[in-house]
């Protein structure tokens, strides 16, 4: 699984970083967290607001952090 947390590095994007660190940990699973800094990178994804979460290249959520919990349950989906 490779989740991406897209942003420019703003303290939003540094917490959802660490509620999908946290949620991956407590859940036990095999994943690849990398962070999507660029602009025209976010752009190609479609997202407009961020932070944004994407898991294996589609856009879960974008435009607010995401809870531990809210992510938890997003990934048991």
């Amino acid at each position: 699984m490779k989740m991406q947390i897209l942003g420019t590095g703003c303290p939003k994007c540094k917490q959802l970083t660490a509620n999908v660190e946290q949620a991956v940990t407590d859940l036990g699973l095999d994943a690849e967290i990398e962070k999507v800094t660029k602009i025209n990178d976010i752009m190609a994804l479609g997202v407009i607001m961020t932070p944004a979460l994407a898991v294996d290249g589609e856009v879960k959520a974008a435009g607010k952090v995401l809870s531990v919990d809210q992510i938890k349950e997003l990934l048991q989906q």
